[in-house]
């Protein structure tokens, strides 16, 4: 009888699953912080696009802990950006102090 139409037939060693080989894994380079200047919002590449969830979110925060109306539908990314660094010195967030 055949022994591959037959289900109790018990696998040759061959036939046997072989536990996969272990993949090797590089390591990881070690990579030195990299400096990341803060560039104008004037000069970002997406500064023209709508602000973003965060920014709004934050802004509104902002406006009202410095008692400010903000115009959110009119601001960029880049225009969020600059009033949040504004609203910051006025709210006293994110100077290290607070008012």
């Amino acid at each position: 009888m055949n022994d591959e139409l037959n289900p109790q037939a018990k696998p040759t060693p061959q036939a046997r699953a072989q536990p996969a080989p272990q993949a090797q894994q590089a390591p990881q380079a070690q990579q030195a912080p990299q400096d990341n200047p803060e560039k104008d919002p004037e000069d970002w590449v997406t500064g023209d696009e709508p602000m973003t969830g965060p920014q709004r979110s934050y802004l509104q925060t902002l406006a009202r802990e410095a008692g400010r109306e903000v115009d959110l539908d009119a601001l960029s990314k880049a225009g969020a950006s600059k009033l949040i660094d504004e609203l910051q010195v006025v709210s006293g967030r994110g100077t290290g102090h607070g008012t």
